[in-house]
């Protein structure tokens, strides 16, 4: 277990990572593709049931898809939590630990509670669980304490491995080496300081300046989970986002890589994937889409659906892009080394 650096360090890409192109701070974050490709949020409560044996434990499972022609496995070994009667039972990360995690990362980009170490790449966050429940609130996703606790028991016992092409790659929890700062209770208090380790990828990201800025408002004001899974994908590839341009992407490569499409149906999934879409047009991201079913006699084998941005939209990704051309530009003046990625 790493214990996290007792003087503070001073490193520019942090200060890179919590400056943004924008009037209003609170409103924005940052999502890393790297660490975002991987899902791992995909587990409903009722997947979870029927994982579980008689005595209320599970198995690990693994989910297996590809992307890009290659091989991806991510395996989830389940978090044991104690319960009130003393038992043990298997959970699985799920919707609670995805907005919590997006509420840390927030919470990450004002320095003030987060470490970065460059050299070693490693990223240290400081919270208390009254600073989770206050973050989530204040975007109507609210969560009582005893689940957000529940939720930090969960990303950081759950042990996550990444394989590609069967080589596996990485080994973690998505909250590492998490301790209770000054006190023995352990996650007890609203207001006890707690300090955990980010994943390797994120750390990788800050270093590499691979990252970008989003509007955090809008994400968490998405009901649906598949919905705010495509507005991150949308972030993050359609950069060049215009009045003339378009963005398409395809059923199959959705239902593989996202994890949240498992109905026994494919017409639900399908339907699943129409609904997300009308939220996005709600929130104002995209304008319209258009679906082209693609079939082999009368079975429909896939669908391709073609999207156009809001002018909204349009403008934050300019803002995006504009923060990360600036960021470049100081990086390079000071002489950051960067790592060249892998896909």
């Amino acid at each position: 277990m790493k214990k996290p650096p007792k003087d503070p360090i001073k490193s520019l890409q942090l200060d890179l990572f919590s400056q943004f192109v924008t009037n209003d701070l609170s409103k924005v974050s940052n999502t890393i593709e790297l660490w975002e490709r991987i899902p791992k949020y995909f587990f409903t409560a009722k997947q979870v049931e029927k994982l579980r044996t008689t005595d209320g434990l599970a198995k690990p499972y693994e989910w297996t898809y590809t992307e890009n022609g290659k091989e991806y496995t991510v395996s989830f070994q389940p978090a044991l939590v104690k319960q009130k009667q003393g038992k043990y039972k298997a959970f699985f990360p799920g919707v609670t630990e995805e907005l919590v995690e997006e509420a840390l990362k927030k919470i990450f980009s004002d320095q003030q509670y987060a470490i970065h170490d460059p050299e070693k790449t490693e990223s240290w966050i400081k919270f208390t669980l009254g600073m989770i429940q206050k973050a989530l609130k204040t975007k109507g996703r609210a969560r009582s304490i005893d689940e957000i606790k529940h939720a930090i028991n969960v990303m950081s016992s759950c042990l996550l491995t990444f394989s590609k092409e069967g080589k596996e790659l990485w080994k973690g929890a998505i909250l590492q080496d998490l301790v209770t700062v000054g006190r023995d209770e352990y996650l007890a208090s609203t207001d006890t300081h707690h300090i955990a380790r980010l994943p390797l990828f994120i750390s990788h990201s800050i270093n590499n300046l691979d990252y970008r800025q989003f509007n955090y408002d809008r994400l968490m004001s998405c009901d649906e989970q598949l919905t705010r899974w495509i507005y991150k994908r949308l972030i993050n590839r359609f950069t060049q986002a215009s009045q003339t341009t378009t963005y398409s992407c395809m059923y199959s490569d959705i239902k593989q890589t996202s994890g949240l499409l498992q109905q026994t149906r494919e017409i639900d999934n399908r339907r699943k994937i129409r609904s997300a879409f009308n939220e996005l047009q709600e929130k104002g991201i995209i304008l319209a889409y258009e679906i082209d079913e693609r079939k082999t006699g009368r079975a429909i084998t896939d669908v391709k659906y073609t999207i156009k941005a809001t002018q909204q939209f349009i403008k934050e990704q300019i803002a995006s892009n504009k923060r990360a051309s600036d960021t470049q530009t100081i990086a390079q003046k000071s002489g950051i080394r960067f790592i060249k990625k892998h896909s």
